[in-house]
């Protein structure tokens, strides 16, 4: 038996046999087919069937002799058959022939109002036939024709389910059930009452469940430079499997908890690691998963979620971008706020914290818009932590880089604390999508390795865009865009607290015809004096072609736009203008996001304009001072820029001499020795002939 169990299918051609499985389609497509050939062969078998006449039509038949066999049915209607020899010589009667030429079943049928009538109607067309016939006989011939029996109706009396409509009857209850059993199966196509895909699942929850026959692979070893978020999760992980160790001194764990942070670092990725490490059920699932066009649909989807994980207690529920159903109730000053979004909440809130007991169901959310949920979710007893996943450091770059390094193949000149230097601001997820361009741009030059140069050139992809060098740009364009960005990197090198300049280019990339790159200093808090530095150094361009040419363009449109945004937080967000004092209309909250108005009277909103424009025309009057002061060494560098369409710190350095502020060397010394060698390479290659760094057009 067991030998008989383990034996495998037959092979059929060198594979092997396909098994013959019944689908239930089949007996659809067969009833189908049944309906259509009744409905379209005339609704009778044996090819019998029938066709309404007129008294006319019947009376010519009599006439002609042609009428074989009269049957009056329930005194209602009578059925007038044809004689075959009629059927198959006259024309009039071939839509009565079978095609095989056997004998004819089909009849004509009078609906008569009387059945006195009828039979008057009749006797009257049987004895107009006979004296037609009669008409130019002799005397014998025309006796035996009037002696001549007629054709006597026959009384029927039919109680039979088919000749009473029965059979058409039949026939819509058969397709009605065909209809309803295809329509079943199609909002069916699970258990009764809630498969997956089913009409009558929608009230049913759509997480998907982790556990032990599931069970996710990533763990906290594949999460890299979130070392304080990890220790948060890790504790509510510890205490799934070792609850003791937390009830023996009266502790609770956090009901919930909220993974806050910009995306792509991670929040995610860290709910993975809790899933792959717990060793419990975990629930995943979206907030757009709670929300549907029907009513009451959201709610009841919460409901179903928790009662799933009420029976798999202990367990995690995990609920990413939560902000689809958290939103703050009650904000939406235009339209009115959602019902349905707002119960799905108000049910979620209650499941979390309510009469109900949740013991041993956890609760993680994750969302980068923590400022707009509402402050019922937020408070204790249901989110009790919120866990912020910020954009990392550069030692947890550096972590992260050595994660997304390990399937790749690497050159020795690859520098990790390097790349971690050259990627500020950069997420988890922009880092993973450095490692996996630098890998497709080895492969497209026919490399066995991924090379330094190859990260370089990624990292110029993705924050400048894709290079375009077909794009034609006429010598005097040329010209300008020249001294726009070594208008950029003179004020920079000059100033105090400007970026340490990386690498200027002329080469279009995205949508610019330029960029300027720098190394941005990693601070937690900006002075009024680095922020200014930073205007004038943005302005440099604009002013380099005032200075120059006598006229603007319309290039510095990036540049004016940061600078003012910056003007007006200054003035606005962080109270660094002495006019308007130190106040701050910054909304935290997201409420201003719903309202016309502002936090602040008119007066106060041209004040804010008057010393905005003043701010930023103080910078743009020193980055033209400083160009004029060293517009020998602007000249330079311009046409060494069109010379050489990329130039480097080495090259500004080789023309202004050392940057005159000694604290930026520590900053840029420690890369500049790394970079020369590699730029040195990248200015003779063909390929490529930029250098990256984290940077701005």
């Amino acid at each position: 038996m067991d030998k008989q169990m383990n034996q495998k299918p037959p092979m059929k051609n060198g594979g092997p046999a396909k098994r013959f499985r019944f689908n239930i389609y089949w007996i659809y497509g067969l009833l189908l087919l049944v309906f259509l050939y009744l409905q379209f062969s005339g609704g009778g078998f044996g090819g019998s069937r029938t066709y309404d006449a007129t008294w006319y039509e019947v009376s010519k038949m009599i006439k002609q002799g042609d009428v074989s066999k009269i049957l009056v049915v329930n005194d209602a209607f009578a059925e007038f058959y044809i004689k075959t020899e009629s059927v198959y010589q006259k024309p009039e009667y071939e839509k009565l022939r079978n095609p095989d030429g056997r004998s004819n079943n089909s009849f004509y049928v009078y609906k008569f109002l009387t059945l006195d009538d009828f039979q008057k109607k009749l006797e009257t067309a049987q004895w107009e036939a006979k004296v037609a016939d009669t008409v130019g006989k002799n005397p014998v011939l025309k006796q035996q024709i009037m002696e001549a029996p007629v054709v006597e109706p026959e009384p029927v009396v039919r109680k039979n389910f088919w000749d009473n409509g029965g059979f058409s009857m039949l026939l819509w209850i058969l397709f009605s059930v065909l209809m309803m059993v295809m329509i079943f199966r199609m909002f069916n196509r699970g258990p009764m009452g809630g498969g997956a895909g089913s009409v009558f699942s929608f009230g049913k929850s759509k997480a998907q469940l982790y556990d032990k026959d599931t069970r996710v692979n990533v763990t906290f070893k594949d999460v890299a430079g979130l070392d304080e978020a990890k220790e948060e999760v890790m504790e509510i992980v510890d205490f799934l499997k070792n609850p003791k160790r937390y009830t023996s001194l009266g502790g609770k764990i956090p009901k919930g908890a909220l993974l806050v942070g910009p995306p792509g670092t991670g929040k995610t990725l860290l709910a993975k690691a809790v899933a792959g490490e717990a060793q419990v059920p975990f629930f995943s699932m979206s907030g757009s998963d709670f929300v549907e066009m029907f009513v009451g649909v959201g709610a009841s989807r919460v409901r179903d979620l928790f009662r799933n994980a009420k029976e798999k207690a202990p367990c995690i529920i995990f609920i990413d971008e939560i902000d689809a159903i958290g939103r703050a109730r009650g904000k939406n000053a235009f339209t009115g706020a959602n019902d349905e979004r707002e119960n799905t909440l108000n049910q979620l809130l209650t499941e979390m914290d309510g009469f109900g007991s949740n013991s041993g169901v956890i609760i993680l959310a994750a969302t980068n818009r923590a400022e707009i949920l509402d402050k019922a979710l937020l408070r204790a007893g249901r989110f009790d932590r919120q866990i912020s996943v910020d954009l990392p450091e550069m030692e947890e770059r550096k972590a992260i880089f050595n994660v997304h390094l390990k399937p790749l193949k690497l050159a020795q000149d690859v520098d990790v604390v390097f790349l971690a230097k050259q990627t500020p601001g950069f997420s988890g997820a922009d880092i993973a999508n450095v490692c996996n361009e630098a890998a497709l741009i080895a492969a497209r030059r026919n490399k066995k390795e991924v090379e330094m140069k190859d990260f370089l050139d990624a990292i110029d992809r993705i924050v400048g865009g894709l290079e375009r060098r077909s794009k034609i740009i006429s010598p005097q364009e040329k010209k300008v865009i020249a001294y726009h960005e070594a208008g950029h990197a003179a004020v920079s090198w000059m100033l105090r607290y400007a970026n340490p300049l990386v690498k200027v280019t002329i080469v279009p990339r995205g949508k610019s015809l330029g960029a300027a790159w720098y190394l941005p200093e990693e601070r937690q808090i900006t002075t009024v004096e680095q922020m200014h530095d930073e205007m004038v150094a943005t302005l440099g361009g604009r002013a380099s072609e005032e200075v120059v040419f006598g006229r603007i363009s319309t290039g510095a449109l990036n540049d004016l736009e940061k600078v003012t945004k910056q003007a007006y937080a200054m003035v606005a967000y962080f109270g660094m203008n002495k006019e308007v004092g130190t106040l701050s209309y910054y909304d935290s909250t997201g409420e201003q996001e719903y309202t016309f108005g502002k936090p602040y009277s008119e007066k106060t909103s041209e004040l804010i304009d008057k010393e905005v424009r003043k701010m930023v025309d103080a910078a743009y009057d020193e980055a033209k001072e400083i160009l004029r002061i060293n517009r020998e060494k602007l000249d330079q560098l311009a046409h060494l820029l069109m010379d050489k369409e990329v130039m480097f710190r080495e090259d500004v350095e080789a023309v202004f001499g050392p940057r005159p502020f000694a604290e930026d060397v520590t900053v840029t010394n420690a890369m500049s020795s790394e970079v020369s060698s590699v730029v040195n390479e990248a200015s003779e290659s063909p390929v490529s002939q930029e250098r990256p760094a984290k940077g701005e057009n």
